[in-house]
């Protein structure tokens, strides 16, 4: 294999294999369902935002 069979197939296959699995990745994340994991995962900083958290000796006293 040469240098320009291999760019070939850049060009074209891997370029089709690269596409496919950006728009893949596009509709993975914009399934049907994933709103709401979306907005738990995006309100992560606002939890404990009316009391401070559980302080780390808190929990491990519990278990």
């Amino acid at each position: 294999m040469n240098y320009h069979i291999l760019r070939e197939i850049a060009d074209s296959w891997v370029l089709l294999a690269l596409f496919a699995f950006f728009v893949g990745v596009v509709i993975w994340a914009f399934r049907p369902g994933s709103r709401a994991i979306h907005r738990d995962t995006a309100d992560i900083p606002f939890r404990y935002e009316d009391r401070p958290a559980p302080d780390g000796s808190a929990i491990e006293e519990a278990h």
